[in-house]
């Protein structure tokens, strides 16, 4: 496990350790987007680890999907984010804001404009969203127009600049869990058939687009991608060719030469061989409910630089110091996930404690 605290080059940056805390909703922005006031506490008391990666962050009003979620496109929200990333350079770590567009993961009832979510094509998730109002379906989004899809990969260009300019280390796109880029992926989500649907290349030709666009804005150093090939949340169907559309993608992906590719594993192990062969970069792992005893292993075998980690950087602010100590770690509350105050929040105890 000793590998896990030396420190590692990841895009233009040095990580003071190969850690890295995966981003997690916690929904608890002003009504806004606004970061809260408490989360710069939030985020500087986990800095230990070498990277950050924020919250799902939307890039615009129709990638919104959930109450709560912040933004980083108005002023405000760049002088919210400001403090959060001073806290955390204060502690020495990293800062990448995931850039999270819900595509038709989302409600109007949650969003500030009140529309009809956005997505490749007209097909509801068939699935709830907690909303004011309680829990209620997801109605059915509206298919992007072609324009369209090129104006959304200019709000998030828009973001990811005005990431920079509140403090933040890099932008990582969020590709992963049903969300809009992974909705482009899959035949489930997308029936289109213009340049962006149908073939491998076209339902992976947004993602590209999307990474060449920030790239160009922030430098493909200061940028990254998370994917979770095979992921099936709410209705998401890659098909039969899914894994070699994450090839096609990682492959061309590599030319960019961006920070890192993130994957949250599912478990295709052979995909998974695959893509560090075809990535040359720095990969990011997060295996879901690894257990304590295999932390590190594969930082140590060589098939990760860095390895994610979410509840259990969520429930413990020294996460780093535990696992130097071999000290026991605290229980996540999912009960105060989303939402709420401090309880759950900032109040889990540190070893010192």
């Amino acid at each position: 496990m000793s590998k896990l605290f030396e420190s590692v080059t990841v895009g233009r940056h040095t990580l003071q350790n190969r850690l890295a805390m995966a981003p997690m909703t916690r929904s608890r922005a002003q009504a806004d987007g606004t970061p809260g006031d408490m989360t710069a506490e939030y985020y500087s008391q986990r800095a230990s680890v070498g990277l950050i990666v924020t919250e799902g962050t939307q890039p615009s009003e129709d990638g919104q999907g959930y109450l709560f979620t912040p933004g980083i496109y108005t002023d405000a929200h760049v002088a919210g984010w400001k403090k959060v990333t001073d806290a955390v350079h204060a502690k020495g770590a990293r800062i990448f804001f995931q850039l999270m567009h819900a595509g038709r993961m989302s409600h109007p009832d949650n969003t500030p404009h009140h529309r009809q979510g956005v997505a490749p094509s007209a097909i509801a998730p068939g699935a709830g969203m907690f909303t004011l109002k309680g829990m209620q379906d997801i109605p059915v989004p509206r298919a992007l127009a072609t324009d369209e899809v090129r104006q959304t990969i200019a709000d998030f260009r828009f973001a990811a600049k005005r990431a920079i300019e509140a403090g933040a280390d890099g932008v990582e796109l969020h590709g992963a869990n049903a969300y809009l880029i992974q909705q482009f992926f899959a035949p489930s989500a997308n029936t289109r058939t213009d340049a962006y649907g149908g073939s491998i290349e076209n339902r992976a030709r947004f993602a590209i687009e999307l990474a060449q666009a920030v790239a160009e804005e922030v430098g493909a150093d200061r940028m990254a991608i998370r994917l979770s090939p095979g992921a099936t949340l709410w209705g998401i169907d890659e098909g039969e060719e899914g894994p070699d559309l994450y090839r096609y993608l990682i492959a061309e992906l590599d030319k960019l030469g961006l920070a890192y590719v993130h994957i949250m594993h599912q478990g295709d192990d052979a995909l998974l061989a695959d893509i560090r062969k075809l990535w040359r970069g720095a990969l990011v792992l997060n295996r879901p409910g690894r257990p304590r005893e295999q932390v590190g292993s594969d930082v140590a075998s060589g098939l990760a630089e860095v390895e994610s980690y979410g509840q259990m950087a969520l429930a413990n602010p020294d996460f780093v110091e535990r696992l130097k100590a071999n000290a026991p770690m605290n229980e996540a509350d999912r009960g105060s996930y989303f939402g709420g105050g401090a309880q759950g929040y900032i109040d889990y105890p540190a070893l010192a404690a």
